[in-house]
């Protein structure tokens, strides 16, 4: 079970942090802790805000900050602009967090803070470049130094009362174009609406994979039925973002199932 009070010890000894803010469940309790440890001059929530963020997902991050009374700051990223991001090869992550860093280490500096990002255990055995780019940037990953899994993560959240705990899993919009497909602004945008439009029929862990023409909806096992329930208001909706075919993944939701296409499966 991860250690809450190892982590708060860490975040003592680190003296001034500024947490890479996602609003996701492991971002969410290090920004919450970071904050209940050093109170706001010691603890900066610090959101990257681009395409490739949802914009659900930033206005979370204001909400949250704002309930939890984080000092919290949003910063434009823009690491479209770099060609060997835009390209979408396996090592796409590492370029996106390069950018991360590049905006995130100055106001760091200015506070002589130490950048810490929500990586837990789990994380450190999938395809993660952006981990590397992060470390190689000066990042420190505390939840891994206290011994957090995911599920301790959320069972953390969940005894500490934090809505976050059960908070479907929300990678960047990115991680939804296949590997050698360019990332561009309007396919960024089009996934977006799409998963937006198909929030708002009611589903929470889902994913928008792009094909082109083809949109492949990936979501939890027990909604899988209600997605063919809802089969036309489906269609209507991903056909509303832009595609022309809708197809349901029979194998349902999986976090980095596009990792697959890589050497070794990612691994």
């Amino acid at each position: 079970m991860g250690d809450l009070d190892g982590l708060r010890a860490r975040l003592r000894g680190l003296g001034r942090v500024v947490v890479a803010f996602s609003g996701g469940a492991d971002s969410a309790l290090l920004a919450w802790a970071a904050h209940d440890t050093l109170g706001p001059d010691g603890a900066t929530a610090l959101t990257a805000v681009s395409p490739s963020l949802a914009p659900e997902e930033r206005d979370d991050c204001e909400a949250l900050a704002a309930e939890w009374g984080l000092s919290w700051r949003s910063v434009q990223t823009d690491e479209l602009a770099s060609p060997a991001y835009a390209a979408n090869d396996g090592d796409r992550c590492y370029h996106c967090k390069s950018e991360l860093m590049r905006v995130a280490g100055p106001l760091a500096a200015e506070r002589a803070a130490t950048v810490v990002l929500g990586v837990n255990l789990d994380d450190l055995g999938d395809h993660r470049p952006g981990q590397r780019a992060a470390a190689e940037g000066g990042a420190v990953f505390p939840l891994v130094e206290a011994g957090f899994t995911k599920a301790d993560v959320r069972e953390t959240s969940r005894r500490l009362g934090l809505r976050t705990w059960d908070k479907p899993a929300a990678a960047c919009l990115a991680s939804r174009v296949p590997y050698g497909t360019p990332v561009s602004l309007g396919v960024l945008d089009t996934v977006a609406r799409a998963e937006s439009a198909l929030r708002a029929l009611g589903f929470r862990q889902l994913r928008v994979r792009h094909y082109g023409e083809l949109a492949r909806i990936e979501l939890g096992p027990d909604e899988m039925d209600a997605a063919f329930l809802a089969r036309d208001d489906v269609v209507a909706a991903v056909q509303g973002a832009g595609y022309t075919y809708v197809t349901l993944d029979l194998e349902g939701f999986r976090s980095g199932n596009l990792n697959r296409a890589l050497p070794g499966g990612g691994r």
